[in-house]
Formats: structure tokens, sequence, C-alpha cells
């Protein structure tokens, strides 16, 4: 269930408020379907169940609950099934994207991979694991490249984290 919570944090007197974001109203919680009516990714490339907290053009937390379904795990590995990397890292972006692309005047365009930096691996995710993925936008510029900070946790546990990088593609 979504909530919606009403804000009004916009004060006339500030002059460098950021324009490019609506504050009137914001959305703090997004389920699986909302998420679809934001981001173009479908299974078995869909890697969010929830966003549990959002602050537009700022940050975006997300849920992916790992299961044992998922497809990767067939041959990664057998016996000893683990999250790929490169999905945990894909993972993150999608939650990043959340944050991208409800930014202003980029309704019909695409975020994709431009760059990832500084990216480490510190705990294994297996089937079971809930990972808790945070991603802070750190810079736009001229409203085509990104750059997040990204971080995953299960646990507790740091299990990834790194500079995530995006470039729009119309």
């Amino acid at each position: 269930m979504s909530t919606l919570i009403d804000v009004n944090t916009h004060d006339d007197s500030t002059d460098n408020a950021n324009p490019t974001q609506s504050e009137s109203s914001t959305k703090t919680v997004f389920t699986v379907e909302d998420i679809h009516k934001i981001l173009p990714h479908r299974y078995p490339f869909a890697l969010v169940d929830r966003i549990i907290e959002y602050v537009p053009g700022k940050l975006a937390v997300g849920i992916k609950n790992v299961t044992f379904n998922e497809p990767y795990f067939q041959g990664h590995f057998p016996g000893r099934p683990m999250m790929p990397g490169v999905m945990i890292v894909e993972a993150m972006a999608q939650v990043g994207g959340i944050v991208l692309k409800q930014m202003a005047d980029v309704d019909d365009a695409l975020f994709v991979f431009a760059g990832i930096d500084k990216v480490r691996f510190r705990r294994p995710v297996v089937p079971g694991d809930q990972l808790i993925m945070t991603t802070e936008l750190v810079s736009v510029k001229r409203r085509r490249f990104g750059k997040m900070q990204a971080r995953a946790v299960v646990d507790d546990q740091r299990v990834a984290e790194g500079e995530l990088m995006f470039s729009l593609v119309e």
C-alpha cells in the first residue's frame, strides 16, 4: 500500500531551492506496482521490490527480497547460491533510477549507466537475504548526467558500495 504525505517545505524566501523537484506532495513509499510505473525494468531484471524512503531530488532507499527462485541462482553457484555482484550493482542503480526519473522534464527519458567507480563487495548475498539499498544523488550536470553514491546492506552489514554514473538517452 502506498503512503501519500503532503509536505509543504518550500520557503519562498529561500533563493537556492531546487526548482526541478515538486515538493507539494511526496510519496514516501512505493510498491512494486508504483516502481513499474516509474522504471522500465521487467522480469527478470526488475530488482527492486519496494521503496521505503524517498526524498525528491536527493535519495531513495529500496528493498530487494532475495529468493532462491531468482534465475541466476541456477548457475551462480550450484550448491552455494550467491547473488552476482553485477546484479547487486544493477539493483542499487534501479533505486537510483527512482530519484533520477522523477526529476522535472525527464518523463519519457531513459537513464543508463555511464560509469561505475569505486565499487567494493564486502560479503555475499544469498537466498533469504533482504538487500536494503540506499542511493544518494551527488550531482547532476546539464540535466543529462547524474552521479550517485550507493550502498547495500543485509542485516545491518555492508554488502556493497560505490559510485554510479548515469547518462540520459532520449
